[in-house]
């Protein structure tokens, strides 16, 4: 009698997979994404936890922890653990892991998973070392970690083993990755520590100096998505924004532009452009040929700001190209790591134990 391999190979595959799910996650300043090994992207929520002041008890995560951002009493506390793609809060990065694993875990509570976090390239070996740790406390078992570049080149399917020079740009919230790739390595980059979240508070400190004004991080951001742009547009559309006035302490509403928000973020955005422009620099000419060919592609939650792509197009005369999903790319590229370590093992950062 003949064996089908292929079905006793998907028949191991389903076996091991109701005792291990390896886990692949894009911790990121402002939303978390996880991907679980033959499963996909199973989460994709806000980088917030919420906590009890007294007993240090998780009150939620995620979601349901950022609406209550700005809005909690004393006894709770909604936090962001991450600042600038790096851990600010190692305990409640710790607390938010855990919730998010259980989460995705189902009943796979008593198997300690494999975890690849995508970390940005700028990062320090102290910083690798407090990621590695918390995911650790979280209850991994193993943990690698990834240039966060490199993890969105693969995402976008861009062929990082060859010798042809690939350029990535992922802006995320806390940071902006720049980086030339080729032969499974960062040739040259930039990991600049201005990106979405640098936008928003632009935004709020130029309503609070033009209309007196004091508005909220969460009302900044629904400004930026719903009305922001980089480059003038043919349409100039306008936003009712509710905020509490700084001279009488009453609240008051506004209308504000998409000029007005683009004068704005105008700040982030040319030190965006002046990272690109350092790294295109030191590039090695072989690999700037490359690039003039294939272009600049973007990554990152970042890069769904209207008119992002036309602005940098502008800036460096080179074919500008925006992913698919954009805000996934990290994760996704992450996962096909996970799914296939052999293959990817160079870009994989060997983290040396004390």
């Amino acid at each position: 009698m003949a064996i089908d391999l292929t079905a006793v190979l998907k028949f191991l595959r389903l076996v091991k997979s109701q005792f291990v799910s390896d886990i692949a996650i894009d911790l990121g300043t402002c939303t978390t994404l996880i991907y679980v090994n033959d499963r996909g992207i199973v989460l994709n929520e806000p980088t917030v936890v919420a906590i009890d002041t007294k007993t240090k008890k998780c009150l939620a995560a995620g979601d349901e922890a950022k609406k209550m951002l700005g809005r909690t009493p004393a006894d709770i506390k909604a936090i962001r653990p991450m600042k600038d793609g790096v851990i600010a809060d190692f305990e409640m990065v710790e607390l938010l892991l855990r919730t998010f694993i259980e989460k995705v875990q189902k009943r796979k509570l008593f198997t300690r998973p494999r975890i690849i976090i995508c970390v940005p390239s700028g990062i320090t070996e102290v910083e690798k070392r407090a990621v590695r740790d918390s995911a650790e406390a979280a209850g991994a078992r193993e943990v690698f970690l990834i240039s966060e570049p490199i993890a969105a080149a693969i995402g976008i399917d861009l062929p990082v083993q060859s010798p042809t020079g690939n350029m990535v740009i992922d802006i995320g919230g806390g940071t902006t990755e720049i980086a030339v790739i080729a032969l499974s390595g960062i040739v040259t980059n930039s990991s600049v520590r201005i990106a979405g979240d640098e936008m928003d508070d632009a935004i709020v400190q130029y309503i609070k100096k033009n209309y007196n004004l004091i508005i909220g991080e969460q009302t900044a951001e629904q400004i930026k998505i719903d009305i922001g742009n980089a480059f003038p547009t043919v349409e100039d559309k306008t936003y009712e924004v509710r905020g509490r006035d700084l001279v009488s302490g009453i609240p008051k509403t506004i209308k504000l532009t998409s000029h007005e928000v683009r004068e704005a973020i105008q700040e982030p955005l040319s030190m965006i452009i002046e990272a690109i422009r350092s790294t295109l620099e030191k590039t090695p000419p072989e690999l700037a040929a490359d690039i003039l060919n294939s272009g600049i592609y973007l990554a990152g939650g970042g890069s769904l700001l209207r008119g992002i792509d036309t602005l940098i197009r502008e800036e460096t005369n080179l074919p500008v190209r925006i992913a698919d999903e954009p805000h996934k790319a990290i994760v996704l590229g992450a996962g096909k790591i996970l799914e296939d370590m052999a293959t990817y093992e160079k870009v994989i950062f060997q983290m040396k134990r004390e």
